[in-house]
């Protein structure tokens, strides 16, 4: 029988320049203390209008390579008519039609079913808000 529907919020900074940041690591913790051995769901949930959660391989270079493409796709200038903030921050909200604001991933025996090389990480190119919310939830 499924236990408890069970959610925290972390808190977290990412700074003044774009960033993607692992997860993976608190995503673990958060298992650790609340799966208890059991099959279910992680939803990771980022409540935030100019930020996303991504799957990808990190420290190899595929972590800059996302911003990369994220700036190619999503230039910081000014044809965008959303103007608040620091030249180009209408792309930020745009973001999350790309990179959405969310991802629910497999957890099987209490551990987070990931690939060899997958990280979930928060994916923000929002310099003006450093200060960010994840949300974690587990079902099983």
């Amino acid at each position: 029988m499924p236990g408890p529907f069970i959610t925290t919020t972390i808190s977290l900074t990412t700074g003044s320049d774009e960033t993607v940041t692992d997860l993976t690591p608190a995503c673990e913790r958060f298992l650790r203390k609340n799966a208890e051995g059991r099959d279910g769901l992680l939803n990771v949930f980022v409540p935030h209008a100019t930020a996303g959660v991504a799957v990808i391989e990190t420290g190899a270079g595929s972590d800059d390579d996302l911003l990369a493409a994220l700036h190619a796709l999503l230039p910081a200038d000014d044809r965008w008519q959303h103007r608040h903030g620091s030249p180009g921050h209408g792309r930020d909200h745009v973001l999350p039609a790309l990179v959405p604001p969310h991802a629910t991933l497999p957890v099987l025996g209490g551990r987070l079913e990931l690939g060899t090389w997958q990280s979930v990480c928060l994916v923000d190119t929002n310099r003006d808000n450093p200060n960010r919310q994840v949300r974690l939830s587990f079902l099983g």
